[in-house]
């Protein structure tokens, strides 16, 4: 069983980091490690790894995974200090079937000639014939978005906000990985959250060159960070309740062994730029999807609760949608 990592905060207001208990019930508390973060530098500084540097750690202390759940107080797995320093970003377009679902929100009214290939659908063809290259070998670059920094983060159980703006606030069930920076700027992956890639579709859907706008929304992943590499094949289960029952419910596949693209490929799309590699940064990074409940024609209404889960990535990730009041205000910019 892979270790787990959950940071939240105590009832005297202290953060905190535990590791579930196999029956998922309660949280053995880490000494001396209130930040997954620092805890990652210090196995950096000390030569271990991750899971050496947690099971160092483990204390005698447990709390109840239920109370922390139900009292509000958990976090994401990972964060960094200065909020301006994690990196939310994606890849698309990266599963196979995603391309069918991106193609009918992509394709005019007028359908096109069969021959005639929609800039998605040859995204994802490149995808697969050079998006598993061998090893050693750099095979063909992703789609690839900005989502936020830490500000845009949103911890498990918290409302997902969708601006006043904003013409939809959709699920997105995604695999994030959870990087840090070393001190030689090499990238350092601690493991696999499964993740919320909420997005505005109805707004990607009019024009796919509003996708980057349609992605600068607020995101949650978690609540546990497995630790190491995630298996080949992951089979989660991704829902929407109102009201308390269930209105959609879909599964979806992810892992190297139903996507187009490598881990290792994408990973080296994003970090080959050395802007992506300062040290201390943090990265959050989501590796797509092909399962949308927009694709179903649903429309997601305030307090709807989106839950994700995942077989080996423990609790599920649960975030009700809320819409910021009013409309879009215009921001008028001054002279100095």
């Amino acid at each position: 069983m892979s270790l787990r990592l959950v940071q939240f905060i105590d009832r005297h207001g202290a953060r905190c980091t535990g590791v579930p208990s196999e029956d998922g019930r309660t949280l053995a508390v880490l000494t001396g490690a209130g930040r997954v973060y620092d805890l990652a530098l210090g196995a950096l500084a000390e030569g271990v790894s991750l899971e050496a540097a947690v099971r160092a750690r483990l204390g005698r202390e447990t709390v109840d995974y239920d109370a922390v759940v139900a009292e509000g107080r958990l976090l994401p797995p990972i964060d960094h200090p200065d909020l301006s320093r994690c990196h939310v970003t994606g890849t698309g377009l990266t599963h196979l079937g995603s391309a069918d679902t991106r193609d009918k929100m992509h394709r005019s009214t007028i359908e096109a000639e069969e021959e005639k290939l929609t800039d998605s659908m040859r995204m994802f063809r490149w995808g697969l014939e050079k998006g598993r290259p061998p090893m050693g070998e750099v095979g063909v670059q992703p789609e690839w978005f900005y989502k936020g920094n830490g500000r845009f983060v949103v911890a498990p159980e918290k409302p997902l906000v969708s601006p006043a703006f904003a013409e939809d606030g959709g699920e997105e069930p995604e695999l994030a990985g959870l990087y840090v920076i070393a001190s030689d700027g090499t990238p350092v992956r601690l493991g696999f959250a499964i993740a919320n890639e909420f997005s505005d579709h109805v707004m990607e859907r009019r024009n796919y060159l509003f996708l980057a706008h349609s992605k600068l929304r607020q995101s949650s992943f978690g609540p546990e960070l497995r630790l190491g590499p995630p298996p080949a094949d992951i089979r989660g289960t991704s829902r929407i309740r109102r009201q308390g029952a269930v209105i959609w419910e879909k599964p979806f596949l992810t892992g190297e062994a139903n996507m187009s693209h490598s881990l290792a490929n994408l990973e080296h799309h994003h970090f080959k730029y050395a802007e992506h590699r300062v040290p201390g940064d943090v990265h959050v990074h989501y590796f797509g999807t092909a399962t949308l409940s927009f694709a179903d024609g649903v429309r997601p209404e305030p307090g709807d609760v989106f839950e994700i889960e995942a077989a080996g990535f423990g609790r599920p990730l649960r975030n009700p949608l809320a819409v910021e009041p009013g409309g879009e205000v215009l921001v008028r910019v001054r002279d100095l």
